[in-house]
């Protein structure tokens, strides 16, 4: 009996081997990346603790557990105790759950606007200048933005000239947030095309071919034959962008707002930056914050994946 395992142990050894050896190049590939994730998304998960402790720089993170561990405080203070915290994730929420909806639709829009053209060269000039803004940063699009919407605009420039009065466009909560839409739309929608083209380009043409001698017109070719070709990557890239709904664009928006619509597009990372490095508050707090961003989050997607397996479809886990 124990010759067997041994001999059993000993085919699966060699069995790993061999397996190993035919796929070292795509394991070296993978390596870096493997790497990458460890080092900036693993380790740094150490720094959860700060979230159950006030933290203090001068003790670092173990001596401010030991010295000032607070367990749930910080959590019961941002649910129960801070005034702001109710209206800044409501805001992300918000912002969250429109980008996702709105950038999901326009993506696909602008794929299948593309995938009509029938020009080569004009479809590739097309591609190039929608996905063309994603390699633009927020600061030098929130340059243009002050360029055009300042109350020294140009926007305001061309109502002064036409008899009007100058507008504050840019401390107004509602035009910010059809701003914060539009412009990430304008920045993201090109790129986020480029997967569902190519999941276009996939499609059998022997389908449009059929349908063709069917008497098909386009729109009922798109209707029929590529949005439920391109149903499955839709869903995937949907369960996906759940998992962000709490983030809601750092980037863009701490680069866009002022004071003046902090009470409406205020998010909860605008809200644990200005709190931690402005106001000077225990980071801890912020940390809370963050850790209950990831837990949402992950909820988030198991569930809707979970949803989407129950739909028949096919989800990530």
């Amino acid at each position: 009996m124990e010759r067997v395992l041994i001999r059993k142990r000993q085919s699966r050894f060699h069995h790993f081997g061999r397996n190993f050896v035919k796929s070292r190049y795509l394991i070296a590939m993978i390596v870096p990346a493997v790497a990458f994730y460890f080092i900036f998304c693993y380790i740094p998960m150490y720094g959860v603790l700060m979230a159950f402790t006030k933290y203090y720089p001068k003790l670092g993170i173990i001596g401010s557990l030991k010295e000032h561990f607070v367990g749930w405080g910080n959590f019961t203070y941002i649910f129960s105790s801070d005034p702001d915290f109710a209206n800044v994730l409501r805001n992300t929420i918000l912002i969250g759950a429109g980008k996702i909806v709105i950038s999901f639709v326009a993506a696909i829009l602008v794929a299948l606007l593309i995938n009509e053209i029938r020009l080569k060269r004009f479809k590739k000039f097309s591609q190039t200048i929608v996905t063309f803004p994603h390699f633009l940063s927020w600061i030098v699009i929130a340059g243009f933005i002050d360029v055009l919407f300042s109350r020294t605009g140009v926007v305001n420039d061309i109502a002064v000239a036409c008899g009007g009065d100058r507008t504050t466009f840019l401390g107004d909560g509602g035009f910010f947030l059809g701003l914060i839409f539009v412009s990430d739309i304008w920045k993201e929608a090109g790129w986020s095309s480029i997967i569902y083209l190519a999941t276009m380009a996939g499609i059998p043409p022997e389908l449009y071919e059929a349908a063709d001698i069917d008497g098909a017109s386009r729109s009922q070719k798109i209707w029929h034959i590529t949005l439920p070709g391109i149903k499955s990557t839709a869903i995937l890239l949907l369960i996906l962008s759940v998992g962000g709904i709490l983030s809601a664009g750092f980037d863009q928006i701490f680069n866009l707002y002022n004071p003046l619509v902090y009470d409406q597009v205020d998010i909860l990372d605008t809200y644990i930056y200005r709190q931690t490095f402005t106001n000077l508050v225990n980071p801890g707090i912020g940390t809370a914050i963050g850790l209950f961003k990831s837990v949402v989050s992950f909820i988030l997607v198991i569930s809707v994946d979970r949803i989407a397996k129950l739909c028949g479809e096919r989800g990530i886990i």
